[in-house]
């Protein structure tokens, strides 16, 4: 692999780009040059979506409370640049960042769905590629309904009907490091393989925090959280 390239972004115009979408679109399909996106300190108010081989990109910030990417799609209500061919529809489709190409690493970045309480599933991120990791990064969403206990446990129905918000771990392998995470009912959520390290898990209201996808224990996919704290 070819050493890195940087790409600088910033909203007041003293970058390459002012928006981390327009970074992304530069970055070359088949991809196999590590790109740096630098983001500077701001609220990025635009959905971001990482395209399948546009692998090796880097997000980094400088501080998760100061750079931060935010949209506001629900499953139901689904306003981005992309076609719902593309990114997918209801809970699938409705990420503020969406990231298929692999190799992807995120550092002091927030990714936040800013749809309101009441809104229904919306997704801060989605992640839908193998080896990706994120490093003293916030995810921060809202679940807003609240299930009666026969439902609650249920939850191979409740994952397959997309019942959950904030931290979509799809498909792939992910790695997260001092990260905060945070929501209300099975905001963690997905069918990945992934190892959360010394991260912060913020419980808005009762309910679960997780629903792992898999549908048999055959399946080699699953959570594993060390050190961590549940608050």
């Amino acid at each position: 692999m070819s050493c890195n390239k940087v790409l600088r972004v910033a909203a007041d115009g003293s970058g390459d780009f002012r928006t981390v979408q327009e970074a992304v679109d530069a970055v070359p399909f088949s991809n196999r040059t590590r790109t740096v996106i630098q983001v500077a300190p701001g609220v990025y108010r635009q959905p971001v979506y990482v395209p399948k081989t546009k692998d090796f990109i880097t997000l980094a910030g400088s501080c998760p409370d100061t750079t931060v990417l935010t949209w506001d799609n629900t499953a139901s209500r689904i306003d981005h640049h992309q076609s719902p061919l593309v990114i997918g529809t209801g809970t699938f489709g409705c990420g503020s960042t969406i990231v298929e190409g692999e190799d992807f690493i995120a550092e002091n970045i927030t990714f936040e769905n800013s749809a309101p309480q009441g809104s229904g599933q919306a997704v801060a991120i989605r992640v839908t590629a193998d080896r990706c990791a994120f490093y003293n990064c916030r995810f921060l969403g809202w679940q807003c309904k609240r299930w009666n206990l026969p439902f609650l446990l249920n939850q191979e129905n409740k994952a397959r009907e997309g019942e959950m918000d904030t931290l979509y771990l799809h498909y792939g392998k992910q790695y997260l490091r001092d990260c905060y995470i945070e929501g209300s009912v099975d905001f963690i959520f997905g069918n990945s393989t992934a190892l959360l390290e010394h991260c912060h898990i913020h419980c808005k209201a009762q309910g679960f925090i997780t629903a792992q996808n898999r549908k048999s224990s055959e399946e080699s996919t699953g959570y594993v959280f060390l050190r961590y704290t549940i608050l």
